[in-house]
């Protein structure tokens, strides 16, 4: 597929030309999305926990499951052939577990090679695969066992590390083991937000935890298998404090949505305060100190999903405005008398447009986990895209990507080793909870054809493809 409009005038915006001579030729640009929100085909897998969660009216804002989502199960030729002509150096996508391992019973033939046929198209047209394993959508089979909060989940999802490794490790560049874990755990068993829709602030601890035992029991099997460059995602952001009342909630959020994974990752455990801010959600009695080790074993590279800061402020002095996902429901134990208070301009999704955050997101990262190399796994934005004549010319998102992208590259040049960036997403689709309403691809996707047409988004992210 080519594009219908020419990319010449992307060369007369100042911006992208500046931009893209800051983008060193060996830093990894690409873009990103998601099995459940993309593949369709939910006849060809087994179960999710998305699955069930859609199937509970009210669940999804406006209905959708998972058919035909961007039916990309059966549109892959036509979807790498976009990849390629995007130029990237990278595709990131996650693996649908209920595919491969259906029923958690034994693994599908047909979903090890709708992966492997992903796999060598991305190679065939010199582009990185980047693999991550889990990126939300739980067998149901485990969930009806516990899902992440089963004490055995870390050895269920070993074992189907070692079916990934085994069919995928010699010919995948990168791999995460989980996406956004603090997602996981507190949209979808803190709170009633995501799938599963548990509501139990406690459990959301305890998940939180689980993952990051599955984790590391995910990256001793990688290990084993010596695959390329294993590594994980988590979603950071900085959490900025507008006055001094809101200072010790501010601590708070930064300690369940940046230091907890951090913490874990560089071998500190869980932080003695924060165990003193839950004690009445839970004791902690489910931490098994012999499972830190393994949590906490190097990690190749950390991915960083970052779309906008979180800003609180002391009671009264906050937003009215329906922010998604920033909610202190989100962070058990917060301590009271401060209110979340993002700022104008925002994205459809009410997220804050900041892009210095994102520069401090990777300084404050590198500071806590260091020595570990950086990528910038998602980022980007949903906007109100107007399909006109044919062409969506999204100067939102085109704005957003070069001020980020920019910023990005800010804590590159101040001595953190950023290694590359990734776009979100390569097209609309589901947005989870949001449904069809939330579009953040650089491709539009029409709901009822399928039709992909580029916004002005993917002619900027060619052009800084193939102008560095």
């Amino acid at each position: 597929m080519s594009f219908p409009t020419s990319l010449n005038y992307m060369s007369e915006d100042t911006r992208a030309v500046e931009l893209s001579k800051r983008i060193p030729r060996e830093f990894t640009l690409g873009v990103a999305t998601a099995s459940w929100q993309i593949e369709g085909d939910s006849q060809g897998r087994g179960r999710s926990i998305w699955d069930d969660f859609a199937d509970i009216p009210g669940n999804i804002k406006d209905g959708t499951k998972a058919d035909p989502a961007c039916d990309h199960v059966n549109r892959l030729d036509q979807d790498l052939d976009i990849l390629a002509n995007l130029g990237v150096d990278a595709y990131r996508f996650s693996v649908s577990w209920p595919r491969v391992i259906p029923g958690h019973k034994k693994p599908s033939a047909s979903g090890i090679d709708f992966y492997s046929r992903l796999i060598d198209g991305l190679l065939e047209r010199n582009i990185k695969p980047a693999l991550t394993m889990y990126h939300w959508d739980l067998p149901s089979e485990l969930e009806e066992k516990g899902g992440w909060l089963n004490r055995d989940i870390h050895n269920y999802f070993a074992e189907y590390a070692d079916t990934l490794a085994t069919h995928f490790g010699d010919r995948v560049a990168m791999w995460a083991t989980l996406n956004e874990p603090w997602v996981s755990a507190f949209l979808g068993y803190a709170t009633k937000m995501h799938a599963p829709g548990i509501g139990n602030p406690a459990a959301g601890l305890e998940a939180g935890y689980r993952l990051m035992t599955a984790h590391g029991a995910a990256m001793s099997v990688l290990r084993e298998h010596k695959v390329s460059q294993p590594g994980t995602v988590l979603n950071l952001t900085q959490v900025i404090a507008e006055d001094a009342a809101a200072a010790d909630a501010a601590e708070h959020l930064d300690s369940l949505q940046n230091k907890f994974w951090l913490d874990l990752l560089a071998g500190r455990g869980i932080d003695s305060s924060l165990v003193e801010r839950t004690a009445e959600l839970t004791d902690w009695s489910f931490v098994d100190e012999s499972r830190l080790a393994s949590i906490s074993q190097p990690i190749d590279w950390l991915g960083i999903n970052y779309y906008t800061p979180i800003r609180v402020a002391g009671t009264g002095a906050g937003t009215s405005t329906e922010v998604q996902g920033q909610d202190f429901a989100l962070y058990p134990g917060t301590p009271a008398g401060a209110t979340m208070a993002s700022r104008e301009p925002r994205t459809e999704m009410g997220w804050e447009i900041f892009a210095p955050s994102i520069t401090e997101t990777l300084k404050q990262t590198a500071e806590r986990l260091p020595g570990v190399p950086l990528y910038i796994t998602e980022n980007g934005g949903a906007f109100d895209d107007k399909l006109v004549d044919g062409e969506i010319h999204d100067a939102d998102r085109v704005d957003y990507y070069l001020n980020h992208i920019s910023a990005a590259l800010d804590a590159k040049d101040q001595g953190v080793d950023l290694r590359g960036y990734f776009a979100w997403s390569m097209m609309d689709n589901i947005e989870w909870a949001e449904g069809l309403e939330k579009r953040f691809g650089i491709y539009y996707v029409d709901p009822i054809n399928q039709e992909r047409l580029p916004k002005d988004s993917a002619k900027l992210i060619q052009f800084l493809a193939t102008n560095r």
